[in-house]
């Protein structure tokens, strides 16, 4: 199989598809566990069936899931699938960027120079990533977030739509910042952050 399976069949997946294309990649069809998603079609691409037949093809896939944990979680049940970056044509992507096995960037996405982008992050459409950033596996940028200088977004991160966060900034793996949050300290792992300035929730409870 010389064509890219797409793995997920909802809106999320409709994005990667059409940015597979504009990278003039092959698709050869979607699997997605859900079985009202079967028989049905994304952007004229079949849904071939369940993600068990990952286990059976030879060939090339991606992920198109928005959740970092379903990304994980799917990543571990099959060990041995081939998982294939995508680039849109129309995101700016400095050419020291390293860019992790699975990781897909958007149309109108910015990566600057010497940023690490781990395996299976997303970045999404719009969103800017400045120089020397670290975006460790399974982190996801939602559209037109913003990050400055030397962030580093540890494993599972999800940063919402519209999130800011200033230079050299640390959020722990698995936090969540909700969307329009402006990160302007650390923020700790496995928390949920919202607000300017964005703080975990069972704090601005406190105060």
């Amino acid at each position: 199989m010389s064509g890219i399976l797409v793995v997920g069949a909802g809106g999320h997946a409709k994005v990667v598809i059409a940015t597979l294309h504009a990278a003039g990649m092959d698709v050869v069809g979607v699997l997605d566990d859900r079985a009202e998603s079967w028989g049905r079609s994304v952007l004229g691409y079949p849904v071939l069936g369940g993600l068990e037949r990952l286990e059976s093809t030879l060939g090339r896939a991606v992920l198109a899931i928005g959740s970092n944990a379903a990304r994980h979680n799917i990543v571990a049940r099959f060990p041995n699938v081939v998982w294939v970056s995508v680039v849109h044509p129309a995101a700016t992507v400095h050419g020291s960027v390293q860019i992790g096995l699975g990781t897909v960037i958007f149309a109108g996405a910015v990566i600057q120079p010497d940023t690490m982008l781990g395996s299976h992050v997303i970045v999404n459409t719009g969103a800017t990533v400045d120089h020397d950033c670290v975006l460790m596996d399974y982190v996801h940028v939602a559209p037109g977030a913003h990050l400055a200088g030397a962030v580093h977004l540890e494993e599972g991160v999800f940063l919402g739509v519209g999130c800011a966060v200033v230079p050299s900034v640390t959020v722990g793996h698995w936090t969540t910042v909700g969307a329009g949050g402006v990160v302007v300290r650390n923020l700790p792992a496995n928390t949920v952050a919202v607000g300017i300035p964005a703080r975990p929730k069972e704090e601005r409870i406190q105060t």
